[in-house]
């Protein structure tokens, strides 16, 4: 996702469709960005708010050269028309990324019994439920792919307000430490027995992107920010201690948490 804007020409329009907060943050300030939600929050990033529907968005036809859609299409309850709308404000030549959660994930099950529901009224549960709807309605070809793995960083208390739910006393109340333990073991167990405790969902690229159809999975996601990073990427930085053993910590290089190394599959 922060590649594709990364990679834009000066001048490209983005959207960022269901934002919160914002779903990424960029150091550029020659691309018009603009984050649409229901609500405008009172704590703001970079970029323009709009308080609008995600199914009847305000904005002329073919406007934006990048929509992203960031874990955010299963809040959406008029999930067809948010999508046939994205189809419309997207240029010819656009591109378009989705991230959604498999709902049949550990994860998703905590995230979803923790917050009642999680505000989630789409369940996806197969690739093919996202990239069928998306090409029909919009028109944009699936050009690429990637699993993505949990870290449980919703459950952290440095991302908590007020007290923790008594539900949390299972996660010791979002110690971070724990949670670094917690995914260290799921993603082993994942390892030896060929199970998905530790996946989240997935990521799609649709339109005029050049990827590869199958894009490798970073499985050290940070447990406090969720930045997921490659094993070459964080030994380049410096992020990973020199000394290995059998278990590796290092700190997450985009926020300093402490987290426990898994080797991604290819260095096995």
């Amino acid at each position: 996702m922060l590649n594709l804007v990364k990679n834009l020409s000066p001048g490209s329009r983005v959207l960022d469709l269901g934002a919160g907060l914002g779903s990424f943050r960029t150091s550029r300030s020659d691309l018009p960005i603009v984050r649409l939600d229901l609500e405008i929050p009172p704590k703001r990033g970079s970029g323009a708010y709009v308080a609008a529907d995600a199914a009847r968005m305000p904005f002329a036809s073919r406007s934006f050269d990048l929509i992203i859609s960031n874990h955010s299409l299963e809040h959406f309850p008029e999930l067809e028309a948010t999508v046939r709308e994205i189809g419309r404000v997207i240029r010819p030549g656009g591109v378009l990324y989705i991230a959604v959660p498999d709902s049949g994930t550990l994860s998703d099950r905590i995230y979803r019994w923790m917050g009642r529901g999680g505000g989630h009224v789409n369940a996806f549960r197969a690739p093919g439920e996202v990239t069928g709807l998306v090409e029909r309605l919009t028109g944009l070809p699936l050009r690429s792919s990637r699993v993505l793995y949990s870290s449980l960083a919703f459950l952290n208390s440095h991302n908590l307000a007020g007290r923790p739910q008594i539900k949390s006393v299972l996660f010791a109340f979002g110690n971070e430490r724990f949670l670094a333990v917690l995914m260290w073991i799921l993603r082993r167990l994942d390892r030896r027995f060929h199970t998905r405790l530790s996946h989240y969902g997935w990521a799609f690229y649709f339109g005029q992107v050049d990827l590869p159809r199958t894009l490798d999975s970073w499985i050290n996601v940070c447990v406090r920010c969720g930045s997921a990073d490659a094993v070459v990427y964080l030994r380049k930085l410096g992020a990973i201690p020199p000394i290995r053993g059998a278990v590796q910590p290092y700190r997450c290089p985009s926020c300093g948490a402490y987290n426990l190394l898994i080797e991604d599959p290819e260095k096995q």
